[in-house]
């Protein structure tokens, strides 16, 4: 939700729907809420995008516990490269009656298109929101409610990072993913490990280490390699090709994650500096047949970089 050209189309189309970020220029203001479907292994729900310019708090013209009574997140998009005191006063009304309608909701603010802006800039205009909210809140005698902040751009991987998070909240397994990664940590000597939905590049689970941004961005262009590469040589037809040319058609069927994980490696017999090795199982030396009719589950992809660190990445299902 959010007010009209905030970007909330945007967003889910490059997300959810792989667009490059500059094609986003050309839609079209949203004039009826948009649904879609999101549903592959471990992520399995469904996306609304709401019109800026309708109050579907309306009682005259909708019903609120229809709408917002089973959400299990509401996300809020402020622009903030425009004067955004509109969009508080929308996002205060937005919150408080969506809290009224179905208090378990988790509520998530990004502070949208801060590409360009100045890191001092950035941080202060988050530090203004969270305070004017928190105000409006207070004098509303409703300080239990919790909103959570992201600064997001579609320009870069900020927006992915704020939806993984969001997302995670909405995974019930998620402790038991989350002890399974610290469990592989621990007994590999594995630095940090990601679980990851290869088709938007968001992390489901990571192991209990903090996340270093560098980290997620390293294992992020890794997936995307590991995509151009299969995209151009990877057999026709096969099950684990992860051509995203074809994800509209595909979504629904694909139910692969994989788990890039970032590890420091100073054994430099392992592999030279320059070495990038593309290990799939259609490649395997006793393959004969041109298509396969079940996915390998030992596809596997290792790579080492200038610095030392070897990702490794691995396609898991549930």
């Amino acid at each position: 939700m959010g007010l009209q050209r905030s970007g909330k189309s945007s967003i889910q189309r490059v997300v959810f729907g792989k667009m490059p970020p500059n094609d986003t220029l050309y839609l079209e203001s949203t004039t009826k809420i948009q649904k879609e479907d999101i549903a592959r292994s471990f992520i399995d729900f469904q996306i609304w995008d709401f019109p800026g310019q309708v109050d579907f708090f309306d009682e005259m013209a909708y019903d609120a516990q229809e709408i917002f009574g089973t959400v299990g997140a509401l996300i809020f998009v402020i622009d903030a490269q425009d004067d955004y005191s509109e969009a508080l006063h929308r996002l205060f009304t937005t919150v408080t009656s969506a809290y009224r309608v179905n208090p378990s909701i988790t509520f998530e603010v990004l502070i949208h298109k801060v590409d360009g802006l100045s890191d001092d800039y950035k941080i202060d205009t988050q530090r203004d929101v969270q305070q004017r909210m928190s105000d409006a809140l207070a004098d509303a005698q409703m300080e239990t409610m919790h909103l959570s902040y992201y600064l997001t751009s579609i320009y870069d991987n900020s927006i992915y990072e704020a939806f993984s998070k969001i997302i995670q909240k909405l995974i019930r397994e998620l402790p038991t993913l989350e002890n399974l990664l610290n469990v592989l940590c621990s007994n590999s000597g594995i630095d940090k490990a990601y679980l990851f939905d290869t088709l938007t590049k968001i992390y489901i689970a990571t192991d209990s280490s903090p996340v270093d941004m560098q980290s997620y961005e390293l294992c992020s262009d890794m997936i995307d390699v590991c995509i151009d590469v299969e995209c151009i040589y990877g057999a026709q037809g096969s099950p684990n090709n992860l051509s995203l040319a074809d994800t509209t058609d595909q979504s629904n069927t694909f139910n692969g994650q994989h788990t890039p994980i970032s590890l420091n490696n100073n054994n430099n017999n392992q592999l030279d500096n320059d070495s990038v090795n593309i290990d799939h199982g259609f490649l395997d030396e006793d393959y004969q047949e041109p298509q396969r009719s079940s996915p390998d589950p030992e596809a596997s992809s290792l790579i080492k970089l200038d610095n030392g660190d070897v990702l490794y990445m691995r396609e898991v299902n549930r």
